[in-house]
């Protein structure tokens, strides 16, 4: 049992409840060593605010979601009339459910914004592996959690989108048609898939992504913040045990964070009174027509959110199957060619090249369409592997990595603008290039990261008082 805490008789009543508290529960020494005492890296930038509006946002989310969840009706029957019912006649129900539906984008707005930070600064290599690990799960139960929010309320979009989405499980060989029941618990999108998204929407995906937000907190706080420069500050420290190149998170973020939470609230409360559908990429404009099994919308397509990762499936044409074969055997013929290692492993390599491409062939584009909007998200899991520059910062690396990673941020937005957009052959053949360059940006790191000279990266952070 640890030792009892004494404190002066005549300490205030605060002091004395605070002790009284701590010496059950150690709330000062939470305080302490995740705000008050915690030493982050002076040099913080603009990029070093979105973790903060991304908790913002995900309280905003549970909190409205809470009191829209004491309205809503979670039946087939019922749900779009339950959500007219918030917006009408529930006091401040419009303000509420407006709240929830552009904070879901605001969601991804911040999350997107932060990991761009990540990957610029090298935030996810040694030692911020697990952090980027836990980082990339959240995004995964955000995905989830957005997509299972998106049919609940029961429009023309919520259904023919879920119809689609769940649909593409059924490309799966073998285990394909039976997944989509298991999820839809019924042959089509009706009731028991709408009961099932709610439970999941409410109960179990907030559950999982509230342990691994605390996971990334707790991972990020043990072996302390990533900073433009990419200098570990705690390798530098005073007589007093602090880093030198580091100053308490409060008060001196705190006030940081404060500021661009208010300008944040600003924006986004401008959006909920003025623009709550955002030209129909927020709230899309058939999501106002209540859910018609007999009527399909001439044009189904999901969130803005994940329309880049919708481009990539659309891309996987029969056509697009010969390039992704080419793409594989070349990379088979590189390491036959290009690397040293033992016959027998060059020959596995070329077996399995050759299997590949045979299985490429025999299954329907309509699967590897799956498989390519899937991989996209989990090759990001590999990240802190892939890249094999000795610097972290972009600061430091050659100067046309910066417009590498701008190239990679304009291909991203213009498959994203082209999942929004209805097929057309133009269009089918940008995405098919977007998505090649995406994949190539990753898979090709380990050989284009260590490219160029490097600049020399200092011993402490670069900092000039402002």
């Amino acid at each position: 049992m640890a030792e009892m805490k004494e404190i002066s008789p005549n300490a205030s009543a605060g002091e004395k409840l605070l002790n009284w508290v701590d010496n059950r529960f150690p709330a000062s020494k939470l305080y302490n060593e995740h705000l008050g005492q915690y030493y982050a890296p002076k040099n913080f930038n603009f990029w070093y605010i979105f973790g903060s509006l991304a908790l913002l946002v995900l309280v905003i989310q549970i909190v409205t979601g809470i009191f829209l969840v004491m309205h809503y009706k979670p039946d087939a029957a019922l749900a779009f009339a339950s959500v007219e019912y918030i917006m009408r006649d529930v006091p401040w129900g419009w303000l509420v459910r407006y709240m929830h539906s552009t904070g879901a984008s605001a969601f991804f707005i911040v999350v997107y914004l932060h990991m761009f930070r990540g990957l610029i600064y090298g935030s996810y290599r040694k030692p911020r592996e697990l952090i980027w690990l836990f980082g990339c799960a959240i995004f995964l139960c955000l995905m989830a959690e957005a997509f299972m929010g998106y049919l609940l309320p029961w429009g023309q979009m919520s259904y023919w989108g879920a119809q689609v989405i769940v649909n593409l499980f059924a490309a799966i060989p073998f285990v394909g048609p039976d997944l989509a029941l298991l999820i839809r618990g019924d042959y089509v999108v009706g009731d028991a898939t709408l009961n099932r998204f709610f439970s999941f929407h409410v109960i179990a995906v907030p559950l999982v992504l509230l342990g691994l937000v605390a996971a990334h907190i707790i991972a990020l706080h043990e072996v302390g913040s990533n900073n433009p420069d990419g200098v570990e500050i705690k390798s530098t420290k005073g007589k007093d045990g602090h880093p030198l190149d580091g100053i308490p998170f409060h008060p001196y973020y705190t006030v940081h964070d404060i500021f661009a939470v208010s300008m944040f609230l600003m924006v986004f409360t401008a959006i909920i009174f003025f623009a709550p559908e955002f030209g129909g990429y927020f709230l899309e404009y058939n999501n106002f027509i209540p859910a018609d099994p007999l009527k399909t919308p001439a044009h189904i397509a999901p969130v803005w959110y994940f329309t880049p990762y919708y481009s990539m499936l659309r891309a996987i044409t029969s056509e697009m199957m010969y390039a992704l074969i080419a793409c594989v055997a070349g990379a088979a013929l590189f390491a036959v060619f290009k690397t040293r290692m033992p016959a027998l492993f060059k020959a596995v390599i070329a077996g399995a090249a050759a299997v590949v491409a045979v299985l490429m062939l025999s299954i329907d584009a309509k699967f590897w369409g799956v498989v390519v909007m899937g991989g996209a998200v989990i090759i990001l899991f590999f990240l802190p592997w892939l890249d094999y520059s000795p610097v972290k910062s972009i600061r430091y690396r050659p100067s046309w990595h910066k417009y590498l990673y701008g190239l990679f941020v304009i291909v991203f937005l213009i498959l994203g603008y082209l999942g929004v957009q209805p097929p057309s052959p133009m269009g089918e053949r940008v995405s098919q290039v977007g998505t090649l360059f995406y994949f190539g940006f990753f898979l090709l790191m380990p050989w284009w990261s260590k490219l160029g000279e490097a600049k020399a990266v200092p011993d402490r952070v670069t900092f000039a008082a402002h």
